[in-house]
């Protein structure tokens, strides 16, 4: 009688299952890895890009300041000085030099901003027809002016006056050189105290030179 083999061990059911899912469970990862390269390849359109994966540009620094802000003038490169002007009535000469060793310009506030007592709690309002065509620009040991007008003249612009009851004594004023900034506190030379009218005074925009007189 002719031999037979021996027949091979059943194999469990429980393995032949968790073989299959293992496979499976392999061909998905690789499936998923090989979808990788396509997917960094790909704008944001879902179009893939030709020339490969795309580099982001770091965003560019903010250039800082503008450039009239960072030459501005501030009060610790000016020396001030105000005083009433001789001959004239209801005129006061403001001056600022440059003591420092830059240049710095009027740009960015191209008229000084003057607080008198508590009547006026904003500045005093500037003359248009004053403003230069170019802003004032100071090199070291450089002077710009100011005119402030105390007060309308009788029968001025509106046919406004200045009544004596209307005016105020000062000594002293505040100016600042930018808007919500502390205004330092400068004195009146001469025949101090004038008199100033809050209703009706103002100031000329910073001029490269003397004001010739009868000009505001």
């Amino acid at each position: 009688m002719p031999l037979r083999p021996a027949p091979s061990p059943p194999t469990p059911s429980g393995c032949t299952g968790a073989a299959r899912r293992a496979r499976t469970l392999v061909a998905a990862v690789l499936a998923a890895a090989a979808a990788l390269p396509l997917a960094a390849c790909q704008n944001a359109g879902g179009e893939r890009d030709a020339a490969g994966p795309r580099t982001v540009a770091a965003p560019s620094p903010t250039a800082g300041a503008h450039p009239r802000d960072r030459n501005a003038c501030t009060p610790d490169m000016l020396r001030f000085h105000a005083g009433a002007e001789p001959h004239r009535d209801r005129r006061m000469l403001l001056t600022v030099t440059n003591i420092a060793d830059r240049t710095c310009t009027f740009a960015a506030q191209p008229y000084p901003l003057l607080h008198f007592g508590d009547r006026l709690p904003d500045p005093l309002p500037p003359l248009p027809y004053s403003r230069p065509r170019t802003p004032v620009v100071l090199p070291p040991d450089g002077t710009a002016y100011a005119e402030v007008l105390t007060a309308a003249a009788p029968g001025g612009p509106g046919g406004r006056s200045a009544p004596a009851s209307t005016t105020e004594k000062a000594s002293q004023f505040g100016i600042a050189l930018t808007a919500r900034t502390t205004p330092a506190q400068v004195g009146v030379d001469g025949h101090a105290p004038i008199r100033v009218d809050p209703g009706t005074a103002a100031v000329t925009y910073w001029q490269p030179g003397p004001p010739a007189p009868g000009r505001w």
